[in-house]
């Protein structure tokens, strides 16, 4: 059963997610098969993110999609998941290089230290002129060490960019992607150690509350987080701590491509490059890389693309 399952710890002002995504997440998978399964550290780190934008988006609310990007100068060039605000989601990756069997994030994406993770917000009601906000760190840390874990990069960021401490859990394999998301939350007035009222930024690391609670959330093994359910999981964590535990959530898989957004892209290309495409081809074949939902295009279709007067959908570039 996929499920997300946000609480609060009473007294204290620290929230927490737990997500489980396993149907939704091996359909991710299965939709991959046409066209050769990812290596299997590529397809851990495509889980985890699956998990982490889902646990974002939730955290956040914001309606419209959060995309989590990671890209470098590995063998991924590209990893991709997207959780939009009713919790569906989707997963992909670009992978140009031979990926060993044991590689790490490091390996992956930031071999010569470029490697970068990018978190956008993209409004759905976008007015006018309007752009998505987005925020970029690299794969290491304040004093230039690599970050070895995806985790640990989505925790950098959270602290530059909400100045609020966070904890995250991640784990996946082909059944199961899973992620625990701890997060102290601001209180109106707080006073740092000595009294005096301070920024958020100033009470980092200062909350006793949160530390407690962060502690106990990083006992949980990998092992645990992909094989417990969540009832077993917080009480084991957590079960000196009252916890308030609100109703759960059901993410689900669903891709946002169409073809009449595929026909946009077309449009953008040209009739010139179209029509190259259509004289050495036969006709015009695109693969979505999320879902593997195939869309095809004839002499007939592309002629019509360019019919003077048409109307023609909106143009949203290619395939997001």
């Amino acid at each position: 059963m996929d499920e997300l399952h946000k609480f609060i710890f009473e007294g204290l002002p620290v929230r927490g997610m737990l997500v489980r995504l396993t149907g939704a997440w091996r359909e991710v998978l299965a939709r991959r098969e046409g066209s050769g399964p990812f290596p299997a550290p590529v397809r851990a780190l495509l889980g985890e993110m699956a998990a982490a934008s889902t646990l974002m988006q939730a955290n956040i609310k914001f309606n419209g999609s959060l995309i989590l990007q990671v890209f470098g100068d590995g063998p991924v060039k590209l990893a991709v998941a997207e959780a939009r605000s009713d919790l569906s989601f989707r997963a992909t990756a670009k992978v140009v290089g031979e990926v060993a069997d044991d590689a790490g994030l490091a390996a992956l994406l930031n071999v010569r230290g470029q490697g970068r993770c990018a978190i956008t917000l993209d409004p759905q009601d976008r007015l006018p002129g309007q752009q998505p906000y987005q925020g970029v760190v690299p794969l290491h840390g304040d004093r230039r060490e690599p970050l070895q874990q995806l985790s640990q990069v989505l925790e950098h960021y959270m602290l530059q960019s909400e100045q609020l401490d966070t904890r995250l859990v991640l784990a996946a394999n082909d059944e199961v992607a899973a992620g625990l998301l701890i997060q102290r939350l601001p209180v109106e007035g707080e006073k740092n150690l000595s009294g005096v009222n301070v920024a958020n930024e100033d009470l980092i690391g200062q909350s006793e509350g949160f530390n407690r609670i962060a502690h106990l959330a990083a006992t949980l093994t990998r092992e645990e987080l992909l094989t417990l359910n969540v009832e077993t999981i917080l009480r084991r964590l957590f079960w000196e701590e009252q916890v308030l535990r609100f109703e759960p959530l059901t993410p689900t898989f669903a891709c946002s491509c169409s073809r009449p957004r595929v026909r946009s892209m077309l449009t953008g290309l040209g009739r010139e490059e179209a029509e190259s495409i259509l004289a050495e081809r036969g006709d015009i074949e695109i693969g979505c890389d999320f879902c593997g939902q195939q869309y095809r295009f004839d002499a007939v279709d592309v002629g019509e693309l360019f019919t003077p007067g048409r109307d023609q959908p909106p143009s949203s570039g290619a395939l997001q």
